[in-house]
């Protein structure tokens, strides 16, 4: 507890810079606008690489949940740069949903990279709050690298549950917190206040597949995967899908 405690502070020593701005209200929305999604377009570029096999495993049943049109209607909460559209089958209507809209420039450039997709529309919405789509009207929901930074999962996890027909599928790829005896956890824990407020809100240390096991899917399938990323304390991630 104590080193926790004093390492947390010698951080916080070193983004005091950052601790002023947050004190004086301009980090924040200058973290929106600017950092987050240039830095997010970096970081992802390196995790879309390290997780590219596993996304692509997990939407490869895509196809499956069609709905009895035989259209496949998509809601991606999250999409920030629309990293995932290239995992997405062809012909599939996309609705893209972000709490921040500061990253139009690489989302279009995804966009016209994979013109295979129909995209339907693109709302600025919590995940918690999707009160623009209509009960039951999706076929799949997809959420990646998102839920460590929403309010609440498990509202997160309800309105899912809403927005899905029934038998629709919800797919996942989220970064977890690492096993409790594990230094990789103790420096999840030193790393915790300075980086929630450098990236925007994201919690290193929840324990994902909690909110998921307690929500009401009829099936339910995790793994439990590593994805290296160098000097960052985000490797422990789950993948998988639930069905409503």
């Amino acid at each position: 507890g104590v080193n926790v405690l004093l390492l947390r502070a010698c951080l916080a020593l070193l983004a005091s810079p950052i601790y002023l701005l947050s004190f004086l209200g301009i980090w924040e929305p200058f973290c929106r606008k600017v950092f987050f999604p240039f830095v997010l377009d970096k970081i992802c570029v390196v995790h879309d690489k390290k997780s590219k096999k596993h996304k692509q495993e997990l939407f490869r049943n895509l196809p499956d949940f069609r709905g009895p049109s035989g259209e496949l209607r998509l809601l991606e909460i999250g999409t920030g740069a629309g990293s995932n559209f290239q995992f997405y089958p062809p012909g599939c209507k996309v609705t893209c949903t972000d709490i921040n809209p500061n990253f139009q420039e690489s989302l279009s450039k995804n966009m016209k990279k994979n013109q295979h997709l129909h995209y339907e529309r693109f709302l600025v919405a919590a995940g918690e709050d999707l009160r623009q789509v209509p009960s039951g009207s999706v076929d799949a929901v997809v959420c990646t690298l998102v839920l460590c930074s929403v309010h609440s999962v498990s509202s997160t996890l309800r309105e899912v549950l809403r927005v899905l027909r029934p038998g629709g599928a919800f797919y996942f790829l989220e970064h977890v917190a690492a096993e409790h005896s594990s230094w990789r956890y103790f420096w999840q824990q030193v790393c915790f206040p300075t980086w929630k407020l450098v990236f925007a809100g994201c919690c290193l240390t929840r324990e994902l597949w909690k909110n998921l096991e307690e929500a009401k899917f009829s099936e339910l399938k995790i793994q439990h995967i590593s994805v290296a990323m160098p000097w960052m304390p985000i490797e422990p991630h789950i993948v998988g899908y639930g069905v409503k």
